[in-house]
């Protein structure tokens, strides 16, 4: 079936307007992402919503499964990101209407600011460490320790309670670079 000879479904979506806020019901999760079927909105004619959510539009913190957010059923209010004429379908976020938490979190930090934290991940490059709730940032290699160390787990293992300053905060990317050698007592 050609999706764009469905009634309605294209006139539907083309009077979306970007910012809009749309309900549904969670129609179908996926290894792909979330379908949602609107309450204002036609039957799609392929898939189990019109609506859809990509998995880093579904929340701000990090998730193991989409099933931590949502569950098949349940209602949403989502803003309209675009209107995708190859799927026939309408971008949602659900994330958009809720606050940005590193927004905050930035409006209350300053650089050469101390935090306490706990490491949450090992990379190759550093650690990532959760200094506030949903919040994490790099420590890179060389900002573990106050001797040059080749791996991370040299310095820290995932769980560790550490202190760390805050070196960089981009707004933009929602990006947090962190030192922990900074933290430490100088080694003589």
């Amino acid at each position: 079936m050609d999706i764009a000879e469905t009634p309605g479904l294209w006139e539907f979506l083309s009077s979306l307007a970007l910012g809009e806020r749309l309900s549904g019901r969670v129609a179908s999760i996926e290894s792909f992402g979330v379908f949602v079927a609107l309450d204002d909105g036609p039957a799609h004619p392929v898939y189990p919503g019109v609506g859809f959510i990509s998995f880093a539009e579904l929340a701000w913190q990090r998730f193991e499964e989409a099933t931590d957010i949502v569950r098949v059923g349940q209602r949403v209010t989502c803003e309209f990101l675009q209107f995708d004429t190859w799927n026939g379908e309408a971008r949602l976020s659900l994330r958009a209407t809720r606050p940005d938490p590193f927004q905050t979190f930035a409006d209350d930090t300053r650089i050469g600011q101390t935090l306490p934290g706990r490491v949450t991940k090992l990379v190759p490059f550093g650690a990532f460490v959760e200094v506030a709730e949903g919040i994490e940032g790099l420590v890179h290699l060389l900002e573990l320790a106050w001797t040059p160390v080749e791996t991370p787990e040299e310095a820290v293992r995932v769980g560790d309670q550490v202190r760390v300053v805050v070196t960089e905060v981009d707004r933009q990317y929602r990006r947090l670079v962190l030192s922990r050698r900074r933290a430490l007592p100088p080694q003589l």
